[in-house]
């Protein structure tokens, strides 16, 4: 839905002068922004952070440019990616544990060979040991697999249970309902807009009777039409007011609960860092000689930063950071 602001339509001189002031916010969506330029130059919240409480307060359009998707809703959606690829992460673990049994299975299996086994003297006694070797082999690999599975598959599936999604919906349903009563609070300021436009319209209209002269009442429906005018826009003013207690409301739940997101971010990526850390730490120990295919993992895997992975996903998916101001009467 978008409702874009509407000045109240009248023909009074005052109004006239009032609508003539260079307008300087608009209502997107029900909330309102300032106007590129104008007023005082909003600072960052959290500057040289790319905190998330501070990109995210503009909608934006879907993939298909048909409905708007609320910038909190696209910190949701991150989040639950982010599950995602955790539960992928272990699933290529898993793979990897079966590859590790299957090698460990196949190695002692050639190690009880007959082949060659009538070799005699010194070369004989070699070749006895190179076939237990791929047994100590197979050991080696299998205590691997055991433990990429409580060291790291494990860990990485049961890292934020179901409870999690759920959670994620009590902020969802938590951040729209202060939407849909912002939305709702827009909708009676446009009324009482509307309504203080007809009334002083009806008050013109009995102004112009009376100046000449249609009728002995018209200075009583002056009067009347005055009062109700007065009252228009008292109601007017205190739809505003309501207006924007509303939009401070959701503006602090929007910091709060999109700087706790950012935190169960970081979390879930230090989770995940410390966890193939440990994968990188017991393939080191299995196979020393290998060691020159996963220091590279190694190395970017201590490069892990959540902070500029923020960076680089907010500079990516951001929806604005022009924060809402409150409404003019």
């Amino acid at each position: 839905m978008f409702c874009a602001a509407k000045p109240p339509g009248s023909v009074s001189p005052a109004r006239r002068q009032i609508k003539e002031v260079k307008e300087t916010k608009i209502t997107i969506n029900c909330v309102t922004f300032p106007l590129p330029g104008e007023g005082p130059e909003q600072q960052l919240l959290k500057p040289n952070e790319w905190s998330y409480c501070d990109y995210f307060w503009t909608d934006k359009k879907d993939p298909q440019g048909t409905t708007s998707v609320a910038g909190f809703e696209v910190l949701l959606q991150k989040q639950l990616k982010g599950k995602q690829m955790q539960k992928e992460m272990a699933e290529f673990i898993h793979e990897r544990i079966k590859i590790e049994e299957e090698y460990a299975k196949n190695l002692s299996k050639l190690s009880l060979s007959p082949l060659a086994v009538q070799e005699e003297g010194t070369l004989g006694e070699a070749w006895t040991q190179l076939k237990k070797s791929l047994h100590d082999e197979a050991e080696v690999h299998l205590k691997f697999s055991n433990k990429l599975h409580s060291e790291v598959e494990k860990p990485l599936l049961t890292f934020r249970g179901d409870n999690f999604k759920k959670d994620l919906k009590k902020y969802d349903h938590h951040i729209a309902d202060l939407r849909k009563q912002l939305a709702s609070r827009y909708a009676g300021v446009e009324k009482a807009r509307k309504a203080l436009a007809d009334r002083q319209k009806d008050l013109e209209v009995k102004t112009q009777q009376l100046e000449i002269k249609l009728s002995n009442k018209t200075e009583e429906d002056i009067k009347k039409a005055r009062r109700k005018s007065t009252q228009a826009g008292d109601d007017l003013m205190r739809c505003v007011d309501l207006y924007n207690q509303t939009q401070s409301k959701w503006f602090e739940e929007m910091v709060t609960t999109s700087m706790e997101l950012e935190k169960l971010e970081v979390e879930r990526i230090e989770w995940i860092q410390q966890h193939l850390r440990q994968y990188t730490t017991l393939r080191h120990e299995t196979d020393m000689f290998n060691q020159s295919m996963v220091e590279p993992v190694d190395q970017l895997l201590q490069n892990v930063d959540p902070a500029k992975d923020r960076e680089l996903w907010v500079k990516e998916n951001n929806t604005g950071e022009v924060r809402p101001v409150d409404m003019d009467i």
